[in-house]
């Protein structure tokens, strides 16, 4: 039982630092190396290049170096390039439509290593090279445009960047992905503000335009109406007379039913008038008392004979 402890305590030890301090052992001396995703080692020795791993997984640098790989870690230089797809936006750049007026495009472009060996020795910055190269080719290929064209017709434009750009990149082991135009604009601000007013101009203009032509068809509506209104009441004035003197003509057919509702029209205006109306019981000298207490100044009239 004893010895089968021993056994399973010098196996975990083993597993536990001996196999990691072997394979740092065996990397430090260069036996093997391990290439990660989108990776590359380039290996410079006696400033010759004399490997380059860009395949991910295990590599064997005895097998691919040869004897070089025991000094490559003291008297050698090893290189880690990333090789995944960049990403780069330059805003704003300064260009002069056909019209004259100051124009800011925003480039938005991508990139990636294509060459490790010219990435490493052919330029010392390939990245601002790069940013650079499509920040002339921006404002060279896109200067003296008409201003319709420069702001509807963005596919084309970024079409003719990447074309410009392109082979002078990959010289320098830097090659060009998507190109696109992401923003236009003006870069004046009294412009700008300008452009604002005339647009607030405008829209009061069409505000204004809109509301008048409301106004003039609520207009036409409502005369219309007026006019076909009138119409039928002058229609039925005409006729009102005719309708009137046919049922006058009828009712008069009956004189009792004629003197009813002649009597009954005279009541009515008398009580749909305005006047004050005063009755007297029959045989009373109130009257006459009324008329003596007028004012005196009222002329007096001939006694007539009775």
């Amino acid at each position: 039982m004893s010895s089968f402890l021993f056994v399973a305590f010098f196996t975990f030890v083993l597993f536990l630092i001996g196999v990691p301090a072997l394979l740092g052992f065996a990397r430090m001396f260069g036996i093997y190396t391990v290439v990660e995703e989108r990776r590359c080692h380039v290996y410079v020795l006696f400033g010759k290049v004399v490997a380059t791993l860009n395949e991910p997984g295990l590599h064997f640098l005895l097998g691919s170096l040869g004897w070089k790989a025991l000094i490559m870690r003291w008297l050698g230089r090893r290189y880690i390039l990333d090789m995944r797809t960049d990403q780069e936006y330059l805003r704003s750049q300064p260009v002069n439509s056909e019209e004259g007026a100051p124009m800011g495009i925003g480039m938005w472009y991508e990139m990636y290593i294509s060459d490790p060996v010219a990435y490493l020795f052919k330029n010392i910055d390939p990245r601002g090279s790069l940013a650079a190269n499509v920040s002339n080719s921006t404002v060279r290929c896109l200067s003296n445009m008409p201003l319709d064209e420069m702001l509807a017709n963005r596919h084309s434009m970024s079409q003719t960047v990447r074309a410009e750009v392109s082979p002078k990149s990959h010289e320098w082991g830097y090659k060009l992905g998507s190109v696109y135009i992401r923003k236009v604009h003006f870069r004046d601000a009294e412009m700008i503000r300008q452009i604002e007013s005339k647009v607030v101009n405008r829209l009061r203009q069409v505000t204004a335009a809109i509301k008048q032509d409301g106004a003039n068809r609520v207009s036409i509506i409502a005369s219309t109406a007026e006019r076909e209104a009138a119409v039928e009441f002058a229609k039925a004035a005409a006729i009102r007379p005719q309708i009137v003197g046919a049922a006058l003509q009828k009712i008069s057919q009956d004189p009792e039913v004629a003197a009813a509702l002649f009597e009954i029209l005279e009541t009515q205006r008398i009580l749909e008038g305005q006047g004050r109306i005063t009755l007297l019981p029959s045989g009373s000298q109130m009257l006459a008392e009324l008329l003596a207490a007028g004012p005196g100044d009222r002329p007096k009239r001939p006694a007539t004979p009775a």
